[in-house]
This record gives structure tokens, C-alpha cells and sequence, in this order.
């Protein structure tokens, strides 16, 4: 007996969730039916491809094997709808977007209701993460990432970008003051990052001229909630205008060292994988995003 696309794709979201029954939930299934579609996988191929313990799901090597030509496989079927739909009505199909938290809601979320209008049929899947993703192992299609890339396996194209600014609320300023020079930022409570090390590198030059790279007082993963620090009166932050650009122009962010602020502006690209072709939503999706977006970085709102 042969196996199934179905049995491919339930494996799959085994593989990519960790569990059977965050997979049974992803494929709309009850966590029985997907644990006997596991099985019955296994039968066929009379193998084991997964090693169940009471904590958590193990692939085997000829499970790993075995997962990589299903996604090859469910890929190829996958570009191959998509084609035939193509030559109906234009891009179709699920398209897996990933990025982090503040680019999602500040940049992508005020775009999508202008991109499914103009292309209905793509559903779309939004997935937020602080840190880098596998695209292939969270079947993710599009992923948008701010900095320098390091991936040399994966292809970019350039959406925009963000320039540094070092920022503080109203709140903050009238109690504390705002630092009156790079060194006077010692004297400040200061947020920032706790990963990667690079994102508190400030766009500043101390008084030798050498690049700024403060310690915080308070760290965290994301900077969406260092824009809520900082609006909160938490203390002094450094955010991509992408991310505080709308509190800055209503009043509730101010420039702080203005002066002494360097233009340093982050890349930021959506990034696909090279071996995989440009499929149709992707690119939809993509050229929307610069067509919306411009040449003009994000100094202005969406």
C-alpha cells in the first residue's frame, strides 16, 4: 500500500510542531486521528520514524530521511496547484509569513487588508518570532529580517529601511532630564536587548569617536515591549523608526542627542530560500510590500 500525500503532510506538521497534538490542531484534526495516520505512516513504510518518550518526539534517521523527501514532495504538489490555479485566476494558495513582533504589527498587519483585496485568493499565515527561523523547518515562505543577513543560502530582496533613533517619552524627560551628551547616557536608565549583543549598538560615538555599545538596566528579546518600556517612562531606548516612528510623530517618543546621532539605517529584506523558485504569492506579497512601501525607508507611517 502506498503512502499518501495526507500522510506526508500529517508527518510534516508532527515534525514541525514537536507534537502530535500541536499538529492535530495545525491540520484541523482530532490528536487521535493524527496519532493513527502517524501509525499507519509507519506501517507502511515499515520503519520507524519517530521516537515517542512522555516529553517529547524524536526523529529516527529514516524518519529524517523519509522528511525530507516528503517536503520535496509536498512542495512539488503544492508549485504544481499553484500553477494551474495561476493560469485561472491569478496567485492562490496558503502563503507563510514570518517575522518579528514589532516589524508584523507596525509594518505587515496595516498592509493586509489592501493586499487581500487585491489578491483574494491567498490565505495568509503570520507567524512572529524575536529570533532567526528555519525556513524549512517551519515552512515558512517569506520571512522579513531586519539587519545585515548571514544566511548565504538565502535570497533577499530589499523591502526598505529603518533608520536609529535614540528616543525617550515626555514622561521620562520631565523627571529625569534627557542625557545632555553620549557620556551623560551613563547617568540614565537605559533599555535594551538582551539578544543579539549588535542591537545595543547605538548610532553614537563617544568622546575617542568610537562606536557606542551600551549596557542596559533593563534587557529584553523584543522590541516591541522596549517601545512600551519606553512609553511608559522606563527609560532611554534606541528603536528603527519603523517601530516608534507613530509615537514619535504624535508626541509620546522624543529624540534625545539629536545632534550626536548617526544616520545609521538597518536593511531590512524579505528572504526566501535560493533553490526554492519565486513562487507567485510570494512575489505578490513581496511587490506589494515595496509598492506600499517605496524607496522612502520608513520615516513616515504606513
Amino acid at each position: 500500500m502506498k503512502t499518501t500525500l495526507d500522510e506526508m503532510q500529517a508527518f510534516i506538521a508532527i515534525v514541525a510542531t514537536g507534537s502530535i497534538s500541536a499538529a492535530a490542531e495545525r491540520l484541523g484534526l482530532t490528536v487521535s486521528a493524527t496519532s493513527r495516520t502517524l501509525t499507519r505512516l509507519e506501517e507502511k513504510l515499515e520503519t520507524t520514524l519517530v521516537r515517542r518518550t512522555t516529553r517529547r518526539l524524536e526523529l529516527t534517521e529514516e524518519g529524517k530521511a523519509f522528511l525530507e523527501c516528503a517536503r520535496g514532495i509536498v512542495a512539488k504538489v503544492e508549485e504544481t496547484e499553484e500553477k494551474m490555479s495561476l493560469r485561472r485566476q491569478g496567485p492562490a494558495g496558503r502563503l507563510r509569513i514570518d517575522a518579528s513582533t514589532p516589524f508584523m504589527l507596525h509594518v505587515i498587519v496595516p498592509l493586509v487588508n489592501g493586499y487581500r483585496e487585491r489578491f483574494p485568493r491567498v490565505e495568509l499565515e503570520l507567524n512572529s518570532n524575536e529570533g532567526i527561523t528555519d525556513l524549512m523547518e517551519k515552512r515558512t515562505d517569506v520571512a522579513f529580517r531586519i539587519g545585515r543577513l548571514r544566511d548565504s543560502t538565502l535570497h533577499a530582496t530589499p523591502i526598505g529601511t529603518g533608520k536609529l533613533r535614540v528616543l525617550a517619552s515626555p514622561s521620562y524627560i520631565e523627571k529625569h532630564g534627557a542625557p545632555a551628551s553620549v557620556a551623560d547616557l551613563a547617568n540614565h536608565t537605559i533599555l535594551g536587548f538582551n539578544q543579539p549583543e549588535t542591537l545595543n549598538d547605538w548610532p553614537l560615538e563617544d568622546a575617542d569617536g568610537q562606536p557606542v555599545h551600551v549596557t542596559p538596566n533593563i534587557y529584553t528579546s523584543s522590541g516591541e515591549t522596549l517601545l512600551h518600556l519606553a512609553l511608559h517612562g522606563a527609560g532611554v531606548v534606541c528603536l528603527s523608526d519603523f517601530l516608534s516612528n507613530a509615537d514619535r510623530k504624535a508626541g509620546r517618543l522624543q529624540q534625545v542627542l539629536a545632534e550626536e546621532t548617526l544616520e545609521v539605517r538597518q536593511p531590512i529584506n524579505a528572504v526566501y530560500y535560493r533553490n526554492t523558485a519565486l513562487s507567485a504569492r510570494i512575489a505578490s506579497f513581496v511587490d506589494y510590500m515595496k509598492e506600499k512601501l517605496g524607496d522612502r525607508g520608513f520615516d513616515e507611517p504606513v
